[in-house]
C-alpha cells in the first residue's frame, strides 16, 4: 500500500469506535478535573462563608451562599455529562463487539439521547459536534437539530439558587444564618475585625470570580 493509499483509506468501524472511545476518555477527564476545581473552591467559599456569619455580615453571606448554590450545581451537572459520555462508551464497546457479527454499527437510540444532553454543554460542543458528524456518516445517530443545542436558561439558575440560599447558609454555618427574610442584610462587621472592609470586599470579589469563571 502506497503512502496516498495508507492516508486515504477509509477507517473501519472498529477504528472509528476506538477514536470516539478515546475521545470519550478525554472528555471526562477534563470534566474530572473541572469538578476538582469547582469542589476546592466551594471549600474555600465555604470557610469565608464561616468567617463572615461570625462577624454578622448577613450580605456577603448571601453573595458567596449564591455561587456555592450554582457552583454545586454545576458540579451535579458535570456528573450527570459524565454519566452521559458513560453510556455512549458502554453502547460503542456493545456494538464493537457484535461488529463480526453484524457487519457494520447499527443506530442506537440511546446514544442519540446522550448526544442530546451533551450538545448543549459549551464547553463541549465542539468535540460533540464533530464526533456527532462521524456518527452520522457511520449511521449510528440522525442528524442533531438546533433545538437540541439549546442551553439552560439564565433565569433558570438564578430562580432554582434562591430557592436553596437559607438550606445552604443553615449548612454551612452550623444554624448561624438560615432564614436570610429574618436577618438584616445590612453588613454587620465587628469593629474587632482584623481585615478592613475594603479588604474583605476585594477577597469577596475574587472568590465570586474564581467560582463564576470555573463555571463558565
Amino acid at each position: 500500500m502506497s503512502l496516498f493509499e495508507y492516508f486515504m483509506k477509509k477507517p473501519t468501524p472498529d477504528e472509528m469506535v476506538r477514536k470516539w472511545t478515546a475521545g470519550i476518555r478525554s472528555q471526562q477527564r477534563e470534566l474530572e478535573r473541572q469538578a476538582n476545581k469547582i469542589k476546592m473552591e466551594e471549600k474555600k467559599a465555604e470557610q469565608s462563608i464561616k468567617q463572615l456569619a461570625k462577624k454578622g455580615d448577613v450580605s456577603s453571606c448571601k453573595l458567596l451562599a449564591k455561587e456555592l448554590v450554582r457552583s454545586r450545581k454545576q458540579r451535579n451537572r458535570i456528573a450527570t455529562n459524565k454519566a452521559q459520555l458513560s453510556a455512549i462508551s458502554m453502547e460503542l464497546k456493545r456494538q464493537q463487539s457484535m461488529l463480526k457479527v453484524v457487519g457494520n454499527l447499527q443506530k442506537s437510540t440511546q446514544v442519540m439521547r446522550s448526544f442530546h444532553q451533551l450538545m448543549s454543554v459549551p464547553q463541549m460542543q465542539r468535540a460533540m459536534m464533530e464526533m456527532s458528524r462521524e456518527m452520522m456518516k457511520a449511521g449510528i445517530i440522525d442528524e442533531m437539530t438546533e433545538d437540541m443545542m439549546e442551553s439552560l436558561d439564565d433565569e433558570d439558575l438564578e430562580e432554582e439558587a434562591d430557592e436553596e440560599l437559607d438550606k445552604v447558609l443553615a449548612e454551612v454555618t452550623n444554624g448561624m444564618l438560615g432564614e436570610i427574610k429574618d436577618v438584616p442584610t445590612g453588613n454587620v462587621v465587628e469593629p474587632a475585625a482584623e481585615l478592613s472592609e475594603a479588604e474583605s470586599e476585594l477577597d469577596l470579589e475574587d472568590m465570586q470570580k474564581r467560582l463564576s469563571a470555573l463555571r463558565s
